[in-house]
């Protein structure tokens, strides 16, 4: 059976400065709609997480809370794994190959530059700089999501807030 992971940078944050801890930073408007868009289109794709994975850093989970949101998802449907949040491409790879096997797609929103170069580490594609609220599709043919691992994916689609813009 085929996998999904869709893999998604959290949408643009507040500034960071001394008065608040990086890990608590939440969305600003701008971030408010890049998240907005891409749930809106997400759905409109006919595209189904059956899993939603999240880091628990407020920009992160507020962008899932979001995008879950368009899905008439309550936000409880959101799973948090820290070592999302500071753990390294590895514990991106931990975080999935710990999915149960019956689930076929899975989003996941994370941190740069963590994320993108996993999303590189799984496809072999070269994507430079995932944009933030941006989302890039990775899928695995015949693959458990314990057996996933390096470049057994194929980068099947990169969309960002700007190209839904563009689009409209």
């Amino acid at each position: 059976m085929k996998k999904t992971l869709i893999l998604v940078r959290h949408a643009t944050a507040e500034d960071q400065n001394f008065r608040i801890k990086d890990f608590d930073r939440n969305l600003n408007s701008k971030g408010l709609s890049e998240s907005l868009a891409m749930g809106k289109w997400l759905v409109q794709e006919g595209i189904k997480p059956d899993v939603f994975l999240s880091s628990p850093a407020s920009r992160a989970y507020k962008t899932a809370e979001i995008i879950a949101g368009q899905y008439k998802l309550p936000i409880d449907v959101i799973q948090t794994k820290d070592g999302i949040y500071d753990g390294g491409p590895r514990a991106y790879l931990q975080a999935v190959n710990t999915i149960p096997d019956e689930h076929s797609t899975l989003i996941l929103f994370g941190h740069n530059p963590d994320i993108t170069y996993f999303a590189e580490y799984l496809s072999g594609a070269s994507i430079g700089s995932m944009k933030k609220g941006s989302a890039a599709f990775i899928e695995f043919k015949n693959l458990k999501w314990e057996e996933i691992s390096a470049k057994t994916g194929d980068l099947v689609l990169y969309k960002t807030p700007k190209q839904l813009r563009e689009e409209e």
